[in-house]
């Protein structure tokens, strides 16, 4: 499974992929906002010093949400460096945005997937990745995980190239319970993949291990 950090703080990035396990970035408006980007140039900006820091695929989402604007804006992002990977939403006029991308070599991200059916459309019309959003289905009272084997099995049956990237990971479990279900991709905070280093019984090890060291 690949590790992505969903960020838009080049500090985070740069600390995730010295740890030598990084394989790409996501990133959207909200996260953008959050570091003080504004503006088309600045925005780009961003993304090509990203690109510059991790050598994997980064996902730049459209901002537009009709089929014309998001085809403009694609082309855009995709012109900014060969990682680019430009991240649509699941509405119809993204699906067709979509379909555009494929066929004209522009890979895609399909964000904002709630449903296995959503996801079957968004592998139809050739998206490179989609996205479930694990988190925001627990928080709704549903859960996230059961949609990741669902969408696992059905491109499994229909053997669909799109890679499943979980995506709105809140926690280390959800790493780990991604990866039991076969997600392609797991999108998360810093916060959650250094939660993956973090065992009680690893802490009082090494501090015993410091321990019988002075003594030696």
């Amino acid at each position: 499974m690949k590790f992505f950090i969903d960020t838009g703080n080049l500090a985070q990035i740069k600390e995730a992929n010295d740890l030598g396990i990084l394989d790409g970035v996501t990133t959207n408006p909200t996260l953008m906002a959050k570091e003080g980007i504004k503006g088309e140039e600045a925005i780009a900006q961003h993304y090509k010093a990203i690109c510059e820091l991790v050598d994997g695929d980064i996902s730049a989402e459209v901002l537009s949400v009709d089929f014309d604007s998001m085809v403009a804006e694609g082309k855009k992002l995709a012109a900014i460096h060969p990682n680019i990977v430009v991240k649509v939403p699941m509405i119809k006029d993204g699906v067709k945005a979509i379909k555009w991308f494929t066929d004209n070599g522009i890979r895609t991200n399909c964000t904002l997937i709630f449903s296995a059916g959503q996801a079957i459309l968004a592998a139809k019309a050739g998206a490179t990745y989609v996205s479930p959003f694990i988190g925001r289905i627990d928080d709704s009272g549903w859960d996230g995980m059961e949609l990741i084997g669902q969408i696992r099995h059905i491109f499994d049956v229909q053997n669909f190239k799109t890679e499943i990237l979980a995506a709105s990971i809140r926690n280390a479990l959800h790493i780990i319970k991604a990866a039991e279900l076969g997600a392609d991709v797991c999108t998360c905070p810093l916060s959650s993949i250094l939660g993956l280093l973090k065992h009680p019984l690893t802490d009082i090890g090494l501090a015993q291990f410091v321990e019988d060291a002075k003594k030696m």
